[in-house]
């Protein structure tokens, strides 16, 4: 079963002359890839998800019904966490650019961006308190100072982390996007 959210399409790592080679600009896509962060924390939640599953068949065949169902619904959310996390990142379309969080989506159109660049500065290490040195790529939007912004990606992030070459062709992606859908 293919899963388009966990891939990214790729057609411009193949085109390096061509910053958005893409037919489709209606579509949302992510421009990058997931980081082994992100999916090897799926993958774990979903084995844990498949022993949870085991569990509650084990409890409809020895308890009750409900208690399988509990069970089975507990199994359930963990299986929705993991694909929300695989959900989580940037998307961008003709129509603008979304961030996907883990509870929310914000839309932003591409007529509200007045600049999308890299900067450094301190960045969350893994979402966490904890800050350090790095790169971050910034939304800056009209009637909103920069400082009010979250980055949209960071080099420590679960997706770009110990991957600082996939972080600069996804923030050159996204700024690419930016650059043709604000003037065009």
């Amino acid at each position: 079963m293919p899963l388009p959210f966990l891939t990214a399409d790729h057609a411009y790592e193949a085109a390096e002359d061509v910053p958005l080679p893409f037919d489709d600009r209606d579509r949302w896509r992510r421009p990058y890839r997931p980081g082994p962060c992100r999916v090897g924390s799926a993958a774990v939640l979903l084995l844990l998800a498949s022993y949870v599953l085991f569990a509650a068949v084990i409890i409809a065949f020895t308890g009750t019904l409900t208690e399988a169902g509990v069970v089975f619904g507990i199994a359930l959310l963990v299986v929705a966490v993991a694909l929300r996390m695989l959900r989580m990142g940037v998307w961008v379309s003709a129509a603008g650019l979304r961030r996907v969080g883990f509870l929310g989506t914000r839309t932003v159109a591409w007529n509200l961006v007045v600049a999308v660049r890299t900067v450094q500065q301190p960045v969350r290490w893994l979402g966490l308190p904890r800050t350090v040195q790095g790169q971050a790529l910034s939304l800056v939007r009209q009637g909103r100072a920069p400082e009010d912004e979250q980055p949209l990606l960071t080099t420590h992030s679960a997706d770009f982390l110990a991957r600082p070459e996939a972080f600069d062709r996804a923030a050159d992606t996204i700024e690419a996007w930016a650059a043709e859908n604000r003037h065009g």
